[in-house]
Formats: C-alpha cells, structure tokens, sequence
C-alpha cells in the first residue's frame, strides 16, 4: 500500500478530506493517505512541503505562489476552493479600537512570516491607503491560541483569520470582529511536491479523483450543515452562510488568475518577480 503525507488546516474547508478518509476511500485504492493537522498554517505547510514531511498540501493560494517563487519545490495541480477567503479583521474584545483605520500603524499578529495572515495584512493595509512601510507592525504569534493570548496581553492588537473559523471567539467575547478583507482570488489551492508529481502521478490521479467527487456533492450531504456545526463547534446559521459563499473547484487554477495573483503579490512587494504559468502548475 502506498503511503501518502496530507496536511491542511484544521478546519471546516477541509471536512471533504476527513469524510473520505473516514470511509475509507482512499485505503480501497492501495494508497494509505495520512493527514496531518497544520493549526499553524500555510507559513508551516510550505515548509513542510520543502522538508518532505508532507507530499501534498491543502494551501492557500497566495502563500503557496510566494514560496514555490522563493523556491520550494512544489506545483499547485489544483484550486480547492474556487471563491476568496473572507478574512476577519479581530481586536481583543476589550480593546479601544472600534474601525479598521484605526489599527493603522498597530501590530498585526500573524502565524508566521510568508502565512495567509502575514501577506493578506498587506493587502487588507492597500485596501486603505496605507503606507505599506511605515503603517505596519507585526508580531510571530504561532496560530490562533497564540493570537488569543498577544491581543489580550496588549503584544498585538489586531488579527486577520478565517471570519467562519474565528466567529465561537467574537461570540463568547474573546475577540471583537471590526471587519473584512475578503482574498482577491480562489483561496485554497493543492499543492504536490515536484518530486512526489513526477513518481506517484497515478496515485494523485487518484486522490483527485476521490475528493473531487465529494467536493463536487458536498453540499448535498444530508445534515451537512449540523456535522459541521457540531464538529467545528459553529452556530447552524454561521455553517449555512459559510456554505450559501463557498465554492469548491474540481478543476486545475487558470493562467489569468495566477497572472493577476503574481501582479497582486509583486505590487506590495511580496514576491519579487513574476514567473511563468507553468512554473507555478502542473496539470495531471
């Protein structure tokens, strides 16, 4: 049986993974896929990937263009989720700051550097004319416990993450939620190391197959917006918004998007190039 390294976020964009597993989907196909819980974040799956400790990683679509750019050796072979990522813009719930203009010039707490909290801070900062030198701060927290306890010690004052996955902590007043910065793109994309592509293409070919045939049904699973609630600790009607604004994709990131993503990136200066379509994909 071949063994296969999975690794993403724990949260409820990636429930089609555990329900597959769960079945055992993939197991019937010869291929045992182990899947590995990343509460840290893109930052850390990428460097996982780069390490080899995961084959394939459920990513979002900015911070995987960053690093492969930065040379990790990976190529996005498909977009997961088709519709942006709405990131909430948090403050401790305590906190003086009532609008997003004025967390100008305060620290953002972010995951790591190179993370979907860190790089999206810059875009949230362009949204408002910001001063992208002089207008932002940042503070490593680690994810989202370390997030709770720098706002509320006053070592950071605001964080941007998911709005769904983060709305338990705006309702039992751990956070205060001031705003949105929705992605300007597909958010999630999977990502497979170069070297796992070129040797495994048939068992990818498979696990593609498999989630994108739950994926494409996902939304029709009976009482798919309780299993949600109940396992990602969400009120009903938080999962039936989540669900009315998401999208998933079957289907390889086209080359307008990664073009205007890689401009995106190259205007705040994350990346310092723009690379060929091909660079960034692979089509299986």
């Amino acid at each position: 049986m071949k063994h296969v390294n999975i690794g993403g976020v724990p949260e409820h964009f990636n429930l089609a993974w555990y329900l597959t597993l769960k079945k055992g989907e993939y197991k019937a196909e010869g291929i045992n896929l182990c899947w590995h819980d990343f509460p840290g974040g893109t930052g850390d799956m990428c460097k996982a990937l780069r390490k080899k400790e995961i084959d394939i990683a459920v990513i979002l679509t900015e911070g995987i263009i960053k690093d492969i750019i930065d040379g990790n050796p990976s190529k996005i072979v498909q977009t997961f989720i088709q519709t942006p990522l709405i990131w909430g813009i948090h403050v401790a719930n305590d906190s003086a700051y009532k609008t997003v203009e004025d967390l100008r010039g305060k620290t953002a707490a972010i995951s790591r550097y190179s993370s979907g909290s860190h790089l999206m801070a810059y875009i949230n900062a362009k949204n408002n004319d910001w001063d992208l030198k002089n207008d932002l701060d940042f503070k490593i927290v680690g994810g989202l416990d370390g997030a709770i306890e720098n706002l509320q010690n006053g070592n950071a004052d605001y964080f941007l993450w998911e709005k769904f996955t983060t709305k338990p902590l705006v309702d039992n007043g751990t956070f205060r939620h001031i705003g949105n910065c929705p992605s300007p793109w597909p958010c999630f994309v999977i990502a497979v190391g170069k070297d796992f592509i070129e040797s495994n293409k048939e068992d990818l070919k498979t696990i593609l197959r498999i989630i994108n045939k739950t994926t494409s049904e996902f939304k029709n699973i009976p009482s798919i917006d309780k299993t949600i609630a109940d396992r990602y600790n969400q009120k009903i009607d938080d999962v039936q918004e989540w669900l009315s604004v998401t999208e998933w994709s079957q289907k390889l990131i086209d080359k307008q998007t990664i073009i205007d993503a890689q401009h995106e990136l190259f205007s705040l200066n994350i990346i310092p190039e723009i690379v060929d379509y091909r660079t960034l994909t692979a089509k299986v």
